[in-house]
């Protein structure tokens, strides 16, 4: 910029003395204006090329195109330095204004000197309430707005293409409402078609079970009479056995009768048990592996001459008294063997429970499948006395029958268990047909 305005105020300089000299009474004579370069020495006379000896139009042109740039750099000048205060101002009131942001809170000064920007608020205040302002009057259009709208919606026409398309929508609604009634019918009318069947099927099964258990109430009522029955154990496991229902008072003497038939080897088993607590073996007659039968009392062992292992049915006898542990034993209606000193004195306890087929480690349970009785039994009948031989006798010969007065042998007293059944007998007829 500066390289610009040397020339040109050599020039203006050049152009005044000529105009001086003219003003002085030179008559004739006139200057010719010539650029000096930047730097040179302005002392020295400049040698010019060539001489105007008139003036011409295009010479008083040239010369106010001159005026008019000289006037120009003039004002310029003048906008550079006037837009260079304005910069130094701003720049100062820029760095004020950084100062305050970083100590906020602190006292403002009280004068800033002239303010070139009284646009802006100088407190943070007033910004705050300005823009409160300005949301408050955003949020008062938009609640107009919103007026307006419910108005129009409310009371105002709308346009038809509008009305047009709440039609159409409105239909499709009323089309998908009536599409999902119908698909409601339908799953209830389903629902009603399987509840039904499912009730029938339900009602059909209760018919069934109640047949059933008509039949088997028949066929126990084909019993000629309640004792006219037998309880099968065809396997060797610890699931299956019979239990009494009645329990045993206390005892001081006893007779226990049954009829078996078993081929069971090596040994028929337990054929009944019978436990209290605190003593499994209270009474129990076994036959387990190659050892002979057994008679336990308060697990004292007496062992008795009896064999019944050739799948045939017989009749035996047990009795016992506990005056000296006197023992007898019977096989269709013989005595076989008697004996002493088995558990002399000691009373049978009450309250325990009467296993048929199974041996018990606990009172009801824990059976063993190496000791249970495998093959048929019926007619188990106890007394709480010693019977006479000859009414043991008369049973065994089907001349006599004599129900337990302790443990009778009766239909509803005997209960059966995993997989044992029962089944009518008539045992004289079966005993002479095995013969």
């Amino acid at each position: 910029m500066l390289a610009l305005l040397v020339p040109l105020l050599l020039i203006h300089a050049s152009w005044s003395g000529n105009k001086v000299a003219r003003a002085s009474g030179a008559k004739g004579s006139r200057f010719v204006c010539t650029p000096v370069p930047a730097g040179t020495d302005i002392s020295c006379p400049v040698e010019t090329a060539n001489r105007v000896q008139s003036t011409s139009p295009q010479e008083e042109e040239l010369r106010s195109t001159i005026i008019q740039l000289r006037e120009t750099i003039l004002q310029q000048k003048e906008t550079i330095v006037s837009q260079q205060g304005t910069i130094k101002e701003l720049n100062s009131k820029l760095a004020r204004c950084e100062a305050d942001a970083r100590s906020r809170g602190s006292a403002r000064r009280k004068e800033f000197g002239k303010n070139t920007m009284g646009d802006l608020p100088r407190d943070p205040a007033e910004t705050v309430e300005q823009l409160g302002k300005t949301m408050q009057s955003l949020k008062d259009r938009l609640e107009n707005l919103e007026q307006q709208l419910r108005t129009n919606t409310s009371g105002g026409p709308l346009p038809n293409d509008l009305k047009d398309l709440l039609r159409r929508r409105l239909g499709d609604l009323e089309s998908q409402l009536l599409t999902r009634v119908s698909e409601l019918e339908e799953e209830k009318s389903q629902l009603y078609n399987e509840t039904a069947a499912h009730r029938q099927r339900t009602e059909n099964t209760l018919n069934s079970l109640l047949e059933r258990i008509t039949e088997l109430e028949k066929s126990n009522s084909a019993f000629k009479s309640p004792e006219e029955f037998k309880v099968s154990l065809p396997l060797r496991t610890n699931y299956l056995f019979g239990r009494i229902k009645k329990s045993l008072p206390e005892m001081y003497a006893f007779t226990v009768c049954m009829w078996l038939k078993s081929s069971a080897s090596p040994g028929i088993g337990t054929p009944f048990s019978y436990g209290v607590p605190g003593q499994a073996n209270e009474i129990v007659l076994i036959e387990w592996g190659n050892n002979p039968i057994e008679l336990l009392v308060n697990d004292k062992v007496a062992q008795l001459p009896l064999s019944v292992s050739d799948g045939r049915w017989h009749h035996i006898c047990i009795t016992w008294t506990t005056r000296d542990g006197f023992w007898e034993a019977y096989q269709d209606g013989e005595r076989l063997g008697t004996g002493e000193n088995l558990a002399p004195w000691h009373p049978i306890k009450p309250g325990g429970v009467i296993i048929l087929g199974q041996e018990q480690d606990i009172v009801g349970g824990r059976f063993d499948a190496t000791q249970a009785f495998v093959g048929e039994l019926s007619h188990f009948n106890m007394w709480d006395r010693v019977l006479r031989p000859i009414d043991i006798s008369a049973m065994a010969n089907c001349s006599a029958y004599m129900p337990g007065n302790v443990v009778p042998w009766v239909d509803a007293n005997v209960e059966v268990f995993g997989g044992a059944t029962k089944a009518a007998l008539e045992i004289c007829e079966d005993r002479l047909f095995d013969s």
